[in-house]
């Protein structure tokens, strides 16, 4: 394997929550709550089930993110897979339960490097900091 195989980059977003693991397991996991805070979605809490993610078409890009469910562990640790826009890369939440809440952990790996890369890899970080807000004000209206 060469080092351009192997020249990838992982963004990692973290967020102590002031709300218990099945609270936040429950945005993640069910399709009204995620379209709340992140996209539009047809997502099942299923190993192997293929979902889409939508938003608003814009220039170069049709909104839609191709999604496959990799792993669920309820209340601890979900992943899938993200593709749009020529890249292709693994979504990955880790809920740990802490003093006061949950430390939720985003990581989204598989970007390569390059300038065309880096600019997704921007545009992600930029992203998962709005979504996780919204996944914060969307935790907060949930009982």
């Amino acid at each position: 394997m060469t080092t351009a195989d192997t020249a990838t980059r992982t963004l990692v977003v973290e967020r102590m929550m002031q709300h218990p693991p099945e609270k936040i397991w429950r945005a993640l996991t069910q399709g009204p709550l995620l379209e709340e805070w992140l996209m539009k979605n047809d997502f099942q809490p299923v190993v192997g089930h293929r979902f889409n993610l939508r938003s608003d078409p814009m220039p170069q890009w049709d909104g839609v993110i191709d999604c496959e469910v990799l792993a669920i562990e309820p209340n601890k640790r979900l992943a899938y897979t993200w593709a749009a826009l020529g890249l292709e890369s693994v979504v990955t939440f880790t809920l740990t339960p802490e003093k006061g809440g949950t430390l939720l952990r985003m990581e989204q790996s598989g970007f390569r490097q390059g300038s065309e890369n880096d600019r997704y890899y921007q545009g992600a970080n930029y992203g998962w900091q709005k979504f996780l807000g919204n996944l914060e004000q969307v935790l907060a209206k949930l009982s």
